[in-house]
């Protein structure tokens, strides 16, 4: 388009407008109206803003403040400590050292773990334990990666700390159990912390928890409460010092009624046996001691047990970490006939002077089988006593029969049996009261209730299952004049060392019997038991200077074919019969009361009755049993304790023991005592831990006794007028008076196979 078109297509000019400023400065003032508005509102918003965090909420923020600057770090507190009754440790703390890792600061564990591997010695489960952890946890957690961390591992690591961020060198309390086997049953072990104990205890700093025995029973009181540390650290979060402190509060010390000295005589007296053994002041329900055999070094599961030596325990045909007085049982035999003769007494189915024939064989009506006595020929006319001294069978098949099952499951309910004993322990098994309806319940054929089966209930056989607890109780309230008392193992507690003991608190006594005159006719049948002329232990009073009350049973696990007699030591091991003993002593006053199980012991006349005799020997006199020697083994030897407390050298290699050699000391010079060799490192071992201890005075292994003696006017003989008699000479080669089912068998002599 060219200039002159442009100009023709050009609209006129339009009429000039001029500027009213008027009203230009009006809307000039009232846009700077409301921007000054603004800017005061907000300057007023700011001021309140400033107003409330200066303030309002100063101490809110103040804090926020004071917490970036102050860590708490926490404090554990030292696990309360564990005496027997005369004051001695059974479980205490030493110091040691752990090593942690905070994941978040040390970075990929590849980097730094293998160097780590060349200054402190890391087993192939300590590494796997720590990246199973570090998965399943926060990486700003701490996660032990070593514990007990030895003095030359902790020198190593402090000259090479700087190379590896995050990783950190812990003390803390290790838990110590001196003697080790000596009380794994009862006393237990803690253990370090996994998922399950976390979903229990919640978020804690705790590293160990108590897992078995009395350390899990008592673990809110022995744990303590947790205290802070103020920490005030610098800019990079390292410490400069400590601006405030709350005190952990310890956990409470729990001293046990079981003595030392008598927890070893048993354990002795079993020699290498397998069973249990419960001993209890019958006038208090004190557990004086309780020993499951065989038994394990504690220790090991402190820190985490090493795969092979748990493989070892598990792969251990006896059982060693089954704890046989608490979760065992079994038929009781025999040894519930004192409690069918109380029963016969107090329901009014027998007097004491009602006398019952033994022919050998008892018949039920209208039935061919014939239920056994123990001797072929029977026992003739027999009272209530001479049948708790002979063990006559015949005389409680019929009495069971009479009274019928339920009459005869409520009285042993009021003995205490098919209900626990009341022990401070988890997990007591109750046992079986045999019963038309726990066969009904338990029995998948759904078979109806047979008479046979209540005559055999009558001697302790069938579907009875007890424990050691529930027979040494109940045999504790015969001794105690009818008083049915609950069994315990911590006697008093004391919450601060400067606190004092504060005793127990119990169930209340509940009686078993109120008729005294049936009470003392069945303590004269367990009385004839050891000391008439044809009791089933009478080889057990021999030499003793007191007088016992008791009772032999024999458990069978097999029957007899037939006619057929057999003799247990024939048997293969582990169908041979269990034998079992209860008594009390001295008979006319009792301060003790034990049950003994020996498994595949044969009978209980020959194999359980001298152990609970050398139980009684222990406490009454203070007289120490015998270790017995393995025939085909020759004698090691243990040098003893010198006065001053010096100890032997521990050996290092103890029944699954190298973890428990320490505190090697040289061995002072002595007359060696011959033990056999399980006892022998045993009793290294544990002097070894004792002597270590500040302050402690170990008991001296020569010397007339260990024990206080317990039997007033008893005084031990300095020079004994005739030579110690071996085991052998206690034991009769005779039949077994507690059998249920068989003929007396012939006389062999017992098999040397070992026990275990």
């Amino acid at each position: 388009m060219g200039p002159r078109r442009r100009l023709l297509g050009r609209h006129p000019l339009k009429k000039r407008v001029l500027k009213n400023t008027a009203a230009e400065a009006d809307q000039f003032r009232l846009r700077a109206a409301v921007a000054f508005a603004c800017v005061l509102i907000g300057v007023i918003g700011l001021g309140f803003w400033y107003f409330r965090l200066q303030v309002w909420q100063h101490d809110d923020y103040a804090m926020r403040s004071e917490a970036n600057r102050v860590k708490l770090r926490p404090v554990v507190p030292g696990r309360g400590l564990i005496y027997d009754r005369q004051g001695r440790i059974l479980a205490d703390n030493v110091p040691a050292f752990r090593i942690e890792v905070t994941p978040s600061e040390a970075g990929d564990s590849e980097d730094w773990l293998p160097q780590l591997a060349k200054v402190v010695a890391l087993t192939p489960e300590d590494i796997a334990r720590f990246e199973d952890e570090r998965r399943a946890s926060r990486g700003f957690k701490p996660i032990v990666l070593k514990m007990r961390v030895s003095d030359e591992e902790v020198a190593a690591f402090a000259v090479d700390r700087w190379r590896f961020p995050g990783v950190e060198l812990v003390s803390y309390l290790n838990r110590r159990y001196p003697y080790g086997e000596l009380f794994a049953h009862v006393i237990g072990y803690v253990g370090r912390i996994d998922t399950k104990d976390q979903e229990a205890m919640g978020r804690s700093v705790l590293t160990h928890t108590g897992k078995t025995g009395l350390e899990r029973s008592y673990e809110e009181q022995l744990r303590g409460q947790i205290g802070y540390e103020q920490i005030e650290t610098n800019v990079d979060g390292r410490p400069i010092r400590q601006v405030g402190h709350v005190p952990a509060k310890p956990g409470a010390d729990l001293r046990l009624s079981i003595d030392l000295d008598l927890q070893r005589a048993m354990v002795t007296a079993f020699g290498d046996m397998d069973g249990s053994a419960v001993a209890v002041d019958p006038r208090t329900g004190e557990v004086l001691g309780m020993v499951s055999l065989p038994s394990y070094d504690s220790n090991l599961f402190v820190n985490g047990i090493s795969s092979v030596d748990y493989k070892t325990l598990n792969d251990d045909p006896s059982r060693p970490q089954f704890n046989r007085n608490v979760l065992g049982g079994g038929p009781p035999g025999s040894t519930m006939k004192p409690f069918m003769a109380l029963a016969g007494l107090d329901s009014g189915f027998r007097r004491a002077e009602d006398k019952t024939l033994s022919t050998g064989e008892f018949h039920i009506a209208g039935q061919k089988r014939g239920y056994r006595d123990s001797h072929g020929g029977g026992h003739g006319w027999v009272d209530l006593r001479e049948s708790i001294a002979q063990s006559v069978n015949t005389y409680y098949y019929k009495l069971a029969l009479e009274m019928g099952i339920d009459r005869v499951d409520q009285y042993m309910t009021r003995y205490g049996f098919g209900q626990k004993t009341g022990i401070d322990l988890l997990g007591e098994n109750i046992g079986i009261l045999p019963s038309p309806a726990w066969k009904a319940k338990n029995n998948k054929k759904k078979e109806g209730w047979y008479p046979g089966e209540t005559v055999i209930a009558g001697i302790g056989q069938g579907y009875w299952v007890v424990t050691a607890l529930q027979l040494a109780r109940g045999t504790a309230a015969i001794a105690d004049g009818g008083n049915l008392r609950q069994l315990h193992l911590v006697r008093e507690i004391r919450t601060g060392y400067e606190s004092p003991w504060v005793p127990k608190v119990l169930q209340p006594t509940t009686r078993i019997t109120d008729n005294p005159a049936h009470l003392q006719a069945v303590h004269e049948g367990m009385e004839a038991t050891i000391h008439g002329g044809r009791g089933t232990a009478t080889m057990m009073a021999r030499g003793a200077p007191y007088r016992m009350a008791g009772k032999t049973g024999t458990a069978q696990k097999v029957s007899r074919k037939g006619n057929v007699s057999m003799n247990p030591h024939s048997l293969p091991f582990h169908l041979r019969h269990q034998a079992l003993f209860v008594g009390y002593a001295p008979a006319d006053n009792p301060t003790i009361a034990v049950a003994v199980v020996v498994e595949h012991g044969g009978y209980g006349g020959s194999t359980a009755a001298p152990i609970a005799r050398k139980i009684f020997d222990a406490w009454l006199l203070g007289k120490m049993p015998e270790p017995i020697v393995p025939k085909d083994a020759p004698a090691p030897t243990v040098a003893p304790l010198a006065a001053n407390g010096a100890a032997p050298k521990p050996s290092a290699t103890s029944k699954l023991g190298e973890a428990a050699a320490q505190a090697e000391q040289d061995a002072p010079k002595g007359r060696p005592v011959a033990v056999n060799g399980a006892w022998a490192e045993s009793v290294a071992q544990i002097n070894a831990r004792v002597a270590s201890q500040p302050g402690h005075t170990p008991q001296v292994l020569q010397g007339p006794s260990m024990l206080r003696p317990a039997l007033p006017g008893y005084v031990p003989s300095q020079t004994p007028s005739e030579a110690p008699r071996s085991d052998d000479a206690l034991i009769e080669p005779d039949l077994d008076p507690e059998a249920s089912d068989d003929d007396a068998a012939p006389v062999t002599a017992p098999t040397t196979e070992p026990r275990r």
